[in-house]
């Protein structure tokens, strides 16, 4: 038999596996100091972070940050929406430099990161090619915990594109993963604002049968929409030029502000947050 030691307050004993679901707890009587035991977390949920536009007249500094702030929440991972480097040449050496200082950034951080190409990052057959030589495949999908994400490409073969054998993938992508809870589509460009990009709106068809959101960036102002039932992000930015004094975003009035993306994935579908940079302290704030 346990003690009344042993039985006063197990604390945290939240099982990420699903054995032991519930905090442990010693009640004594009809009365307790606390409104329920119903805990948030569920086996099933799980929190990722995304970042937005790097560069577009980048702030030096202000992505770095990001990734100092990210190590201190632990997300599970961290995805992207491009614009990572200022591109848009054809020097080799020049780009391998840009590519060189954004890796050395993303290599801080203490959990997966994953790229996804703006317009900055591929503008041409020179910056396409360096891409395949540094991170391979431009597009691509994985599942987590029965969650579809989809990452694509729309500088494909170039500028507002997506190639016909990039929407064959996907196409066949989403008709093995039928089933899943929820599929989560990311991309650079808006597709569905001003004109359609090549093949948008046939993978919007693809997507009908299912529930999904959109996160895309690239206009440096963050919006939400419903399109077709669905909810779509449009980011602001971390670290890419804004509309307010020496290019620094104008404000969350103006709706363009330096933040990371807070998502906790339920099996409603994806809860989100969006956390301002300078909100987000670590654990000695006034410290000297």
């Amino acid at each position: 038999m346990k003690t009344l030691k042993q039985l006063i307050i197990v604390a945290a004993a939240i099982a990420l596996t699903g054995c032991c679901p519930k905090l442990s707890i010693r009640k004594s009587g009809d009365v307790h100091p606390w409104t329920h035991l119903n805990l948030a977390n569920r086996s099933r949920n799980f929190q990722f972070a995304i970042v937005a536009d790097r560069t577009g007249k980048h702030r030096p500094g202000v992505f770095a940050e990001a990734v100092d702030k990210l190590n201190l929440l632990k997300p599970e991972f961290v995805l992207s929406i491009g614009d990572y480097i200022e591109g848009k040449i054809e020097d080799n050496a020049e780009l391998d430099t840009q590519w060189d200082e954004f890796d050395s950034l993303v290599q801080k951080l203490e959990m997966p990161f994953f790229y996804l190409p703006g317009n900055h990052d591929i503008t041409n057959e020179v910056m396409a090619r360096k891409w395949r030589q540094r991170l391979g495949q431009s597009y691509y999908h994985f599942v987590y915990r029965d969650v579809l994400f989809l990452c694509l490409n729309t500088e494909d073969p170039s500028k507002r594109s997506i190639s016909d054998s990039q929407l064959d993938y996907f196409r066949k992508v989403l008709k093995s993963h039928s089933h899943v809870r929820w599929t989560l589509v990311f991309m650079h460009q808006p597709a569905w604002r001003g004109p359609l990009l090549d093949n948008w709106s046939k993978l919007e068809d693809l997507l009908a049968d299912r529930d999904y959101t959109v996160f895309t960036g690239h206009v440096h102002k963050y919006s939400k929409s419903i399109r077709k039932g669905r909810a779509y992000h449009t980011l602001a930015v971390t670290g890419a030029g804004g509309g307010g004094p020496a290019s620094a975003p104008a404000g969350v009035d103006n709706c363009q502000f330096d933040h990371v993306v807070w998502v906790t994935m339920t099996d409603q579908g994806p809860a989100m947050a969006n956390l301002l940079l300078e909100g987000i302290l670590d654990d000695d704030p006034c410290g000297k």
